[in-house]
């Protein structure tokens, strides 16, 4: 006689660690509301780091660059510094965040999608990194198989383990600096918790928003959109269809009004001397400069045979290089 056992699905576990950090960010941010608080330089300083820590530290360095190498930075060593940035903005460490998204692009809309609103709309903006399983769990094997490349920098694996020290001195500086013209508190309040929370759930909305509402320009295998607000809150990552049609591309804002501030900031790198290898996706315009001819996303991941190779799709899609 024989039997057959039904595999079980991933046991899942309250992640307490984010939670409580999440959560204390919230709370500080309330603050926002005693009006003592309020300065005009803090919330001079909220807008700027947003820019900061979400539009370059996350768009373009955690996204852009390291998970999908839509260019390059020269000298090499600028990534580190610039990764610091992005770590100020509590969204975890490199080699997390980038295995994350690239596990979402591999999965994308479907079962073991990291944060899909196929499983609710709460759980794809927010409530999927309070929890973790033995498929998620960050840790070594999780690293190697979605993100080995970062994985072998040495530099990298060591901002990871230890990133929560650039958003916590971040906070530090801010209040210490603001305590010598009075404002330590107000600084610390709008510079820090309140960006941090805007940074955050900006930056969710394109996982949750833009999978829900918004226009299709491509046939891609998931339900990405493209949606203005949310672009105009992440500084293009919002066009968020067209990333998915092209992962790679250091563009995403394709057609003449999808403005994205973050390929604007990597074209004036490149003027610079800072940027290049940036790439950009093979389509034709006809003679009014509309696009035309778009190529479509394949059906499945390249490598959707090979699970430890499946990464290689968000750094390997072919693109045009183009050297300004």
């Amino acid at each position: 006689m024989s039997t057959t056992t039904a595999a079980r699905p991933a046991r899942r576990q309250l992640a307490w660690a984010p939670i409580l950090y999440m959560a204390a960010l919230h709370v500080g941010a309330l603050l926002a509301f005693v009006p003592a608080y309020f300065s005009w330089s803090g919330v001079a300083l909220c807008f700027l780091l947003h820019w900061l820590t979400g539009g370059v530290g996350i768009c373009l360095v955690y996204h852009r660059l390291l998970t999908h190498r839509s260019f390059t930075l020269r000298p090499k060593w600028l990534e580190y510094p610039l990764t610091m940035i992005g770590a100020m903005a509590s969204e975890g460490g490199p080699l997390g965040w980038v295995a994350d998204h690239r596990r979402h692009h591999a999965y994308s809309d479907e079962e073991n999608d990291t944060h899909s609103p196929l499983q609710g709309f709460l759980w794809s903006h927010m409530l999927w990194f309070m929890v973790n399983d033995e498929n998620t769990r960050h840790g070594e094997a999780y690293y190697k198989r979605w993100a080995p490349d970062l994985y072998r920098d040495p530099v990298q694996r060591w901002l990871d383990r230890y990133f929560i020290i650039f958003p916590l001195g971040l906070f530090a500086a801010l209040y210490l600096i603001g305590s010598r013209y009075g404002l330590g508190m107000s600084w610390l309040i709008w510079g820090g918790f309140v960006r941090t929370i805007f940074v955050l759930h900006t930056t969710w909305l394109v996982n949750s928003a833009s999978h829900v509402w918004g226009y299709r320009t491509h046939a891609t295998r998931d339900q990405s959109t493209n949606l203005w607000w949310v672009a105009a809150l992440t500084y293009g990552e919002g066009w968020h269809n067209n990333h998915h049609a092209f992962q790679t591309s250091a563009r995403h804002g394709l057609d003449w009004w999808e403005i994205d501030p973050t390929y604007l900031t990597i074209k004036l790198l490149s003027f610079f001397g800072l940027a290049d290898n940036i790439k950009l996706p093979k389509a034709r315009r006809n003679a009014d400069g509309k696009l035309i001819d778009r190529v479509q996303r394949p059906a499945g991941p390249a490598a959707k045979n090979n699970p430890d190779e499946m990464w290689k799709d968000c750094v390997e899609e072919e693109m045009e290089e183009v050297n300004a």
